[in-house]
């Protein structure tokens, strides 16, 4: 319960400047008053002077306001391995973290909670409590909420998901919600995830146009009108609230908020977490106010409650014409920061990399993230929205920055073996430039005048430009024939850099609602086995965990347009034929989560997905594991390592792998090409998604792909395909 105040919040806040008053309220209630959270983020690795790395994260809940000082309590909880010898923590005890207000307002106020912890010689549990939260809803119960770290010789198995939300029009019932977050937390309940990466549409909003308060500007016929349409601070009001109930209502929802609490989140963000095809419209449109100012309220939400930063003190509205200025350090919106308070000074975490000038429809900078997770692979998450135009998805200084940044990283520390890069779109992926070229062609006039009149074909057509509604995401790809020459680049600089540091390079990929492994290689001309060839990168394509999949015909001509594409004289690419079935066919299955006495489909209720021919392309929902092949075996492993795994060499380091023979030059190249991907599918050792395989060398990696068996399956049970990557022996 929160009271008027006589008296006026200072401008610093636990010692952190903000502007604003706030809504002079103090809370008289004797309980944290929580509306949503806690969510759980990783930041960051630093390596202290003592020798010990060190973990840092932060923890996020929104509150009802005038709540005052919340504090969190950090503890450790044991070692994930219960048998593990010598699991002691050396004098870590428990400790306590005050709260810092990123922003209030008079409907709710945002707390963080930066938290870091020391790494341990054992893999360790560390539970964590924050005093006198009660939600809200009286429905919620708050429970101790845990979540594990490697060990300091450990990297960091890794969880990656896209796509987390419903098209608009989505029977959301006949999908079964958001279920295969409940199979996520059956795989992290036997073998915890370190951490989550969310590849782009965390949250679908694009309602705001169908049901919210875009539906009046969305129905205006008149392009022109629409285009000079204002957005006032009434508009600008209603949409922020729209964002900011929707976030609520699903990092809210049940699997996902308790996965939220569990396993800490890096993210970076796409389309659907502003609107859809936001930044590949044409120009002229995309330009205009309404646009720009949803720009910004999803901007403020997404640093909000995807990344716990404070947002910018005000943004655009037409009202207030000067807010544009703000990411240059404009003066903010007096109107916007009435009864409000914004964190300011908010100092950004190192593991950001941002962009050197604001975006040209989201007038914010880019946020880039470099951070390591774990000892030996390094991630970067590549902000390809905020600077993206129809013709271009970053700006050239934008990948300077970023690979001067890995150059650096990489070249400080040398245990790094793996960059994990993270893209919103798959870039190894089949051209569709033939479809682009039909619709973006003289034949689709006649049918767009006969929608303009008499709304002919009206689901062919979006309702923001006028273009065929497909064509947005045809050109966010990085195929698309505006952005090869942006594509072609960004593949020849992670190629010098894999070469340089004899890293390997695996990139992620989400967006097109289907499962994929596409990879980029050597031409075979050239004679270069796998495990030495710096060209050879996967493309791990995993989308969606929640929204529906494409048509079965989709996927199925994706795959005929599966071809070996010759990037350059020295590199091909291709997709990996790796479902040798169906999710859920067959008489043998690896899913550890799998079961038809836990709820499962049986063979017999589930429905065919793809072609027979289709080994390359799976139109159903999932999600991916990525973990390192070699887990040394110690005597206190609670498993026994599988008959695959290389035998461990007397300096404790497992032994590499033996190298794979260059592939023949007329091999089918859609087929394996090295011993991690021999057998790759449901029958290989990384499918089942618990164990390491102990493939490709010391510093190897298994993939696992879960895919849904059945969306009538409320539980979200999945099928698992693998294969591993070797790491690079140059």
């Amino acid at each position: 319960m929160a009271t008027p105040i006589a008296t006026s919040h200072t401008d610093e806040i636990n010692g952190v400047q903000g502007v604003g008053q706030g809504p002079q309220v103090i809370s008289t209630s004797q309980s944290l008053e929580v509306i949503v959270g806690p969510l759980l983020n990783y930041r960051r690795m630093s390596n202290e002077q003592s020798g010990s790395p060190i973990w840092h994260g932060s923890v996020l809940i929104v509150t009802t306001p005038g709540q005052q000082n919340p504090k969190l309590t950090l503890s450790p909880a044991g070692a994930v391995d219960p048998s593990a010898e010598k699991a002691s923590f050396n004098g870590v005890e428990s400790r306590l973290f005050n709260g810092e207000k990123l922003y209030e307002d008079p409907d709710k106020a945002f707390w963080r909670f930066l938290i870091d912890v020391p790494f341990q010689q054992f893999e360790s549990w560390w539970k964590y409590d924050i005093e006198g939260l009660a939600y809200v809803e009286e429905a919620k119960e708050d429970k101790p909420r845990a979540f594990a770290i490697p060990s300091i010789s450990q990297s960091m198995r890794i969880l990656f998901h896209s796509c987390n939300g419903f098209s608009v029009g989505t029977d959301v019932d006949a999908w079964s919600g958001p279920a295969l977050w409940n199979d996520v937390l059956r795989m992290h309940e036997q073998k915890p995830f370190h951490v989550m990466l969310g590849g782009g549409d965390q949250i679908y909003n694009d309602g705001v146009r169908v049901d919210g308060p875009l539906k009046p500007w969305t129905a205006i016929g008149n392009p022109h009108k629409r285009r000079e349409f204002p957005f006032g601070e009434k508009m600008r009001a209603d949409c922020d609230e729209y964002y900011f109930k929707n976030y609520v209502r699903w990092y809210g929802q049940k699997p996902f908020s308790t996965a939220n609490g569990q396993i800490p989140q890096v993210n970076i963000w796409d389309d659907h977490d502003i609107i859809d095809g936001f930044g590949s419209y044409t120009d002229r449109f995309m330009r205009c106010a309404v646009f720009r100012g949803i720009g910004g309220v999803a901007h403020k939400y997404y640093l909000l409650f995807q990344h716990h930063m404070a947002p910018p003190k005000s943004t655009f509205t037409t009202d207030a014409k000067h807010t544009k200025d703000l990411a240059v350090g404009g003066t903010a919106d007096p109107v916007q920061i009435k009864d409000t308070f914004v964190m300011t000074g908010d100092m950004d975490d190192p593991s950001y990399m941002i962009g050197s000038k604001p975006g040209p429809y989201v007038e914010e900078r880019s946020r880039s993230i470099y951070c390591q997770l774990g000892k030996h692979i390094a991630f970067c998450g590549i902000d390809a929205r905020t600077e993206r135009t129809r013709h271009q998805i970053n700006y050239p200084d934008t990948y300077k920055m970023i690979f001067d940044r890995l150059n650096k990283e990489f070249s400080t520390n040398k245990d790094l073996k793996h960059l994990v890069l993270l893209l919103g779109v798959p870039i190894a992926y089949p051209r569709l430039q033939w479809l682009e070229n039909i619709l973006s062609s003289p034949i689709i006039g006649p049918i767009k005048f006969l929608n303009k009149r008499f709304g002919f074909a009206g689901g062919l057509f979006n309702q923001f430009d006028g273009s065929v509604d497909l064509l947005d995401d045809l050109d966010d790809h990085y195929t698309a024939h505006q952005h090869k020459h942006e594509r072609r680049d960004l593949v020849h600089m992670l190629q010098t850099f894999s070469k340089t540091h004899s890293a390997r390079v695996t990139i992620l990929g989400g967006d097109v609602h289907l499962a994929a492994v596409g990879r980029f290689y050597s031409n075979p001309k050239l004679g270069i086995a796998p495990e030495k060839d710096h060209r050879y990168m996967p493309n791990v394509v995993s989308s969606a965990i929640t929204n529906k999949p494409p048509p079965q015909a989709v996927a199925n001509l994706l795959a005929k347009r599966n071809k070996i594409h010759h990037l350059d004289h020295d590199t091909d690419e291709t997709l990996l034929e790796i479902f040798d079935r169906d999710p859920g066919h067959g008489d043998k299955t690896n899913s550890a989560s799998n079961s038809a006495t836990n709820g499962a489909a049986t063979n017999g209720d589930i429905k065919k997905k793809t072609a027979d021919a289709n080994h390359a392309t799976m139109p159903s929902r999932n999600y991916a594991i990525i973990c390192e092949s070699n887990a040394i075996p110690t005597a206190s492993s609670s498993a026994p390592p599988p008959a695959a795994a290389a035998a461990p060499s007397t300096n404790g380091e497992a032994a590499p792998a033996q190298t794979s023979t260059p592939p023949d030059r007329k091999a089918n190249m859609r087929k394996p090409i090295h011993v991690g991907e021999q057998g790759a599918g449901t029958e290989h050792p990384a499918a089942n998604g618990l164990r390491p395989t102990g493939l490709c060398g010391a510093y190897g990696l298994d993939v696992t792909i879960r895919v849904e068996i059945s969306p009538s399956d409320r539980e979200g049970h999945t099928d698992g395909y693998g294969f591993s990557i070797p790491a690079l022996e140059v």
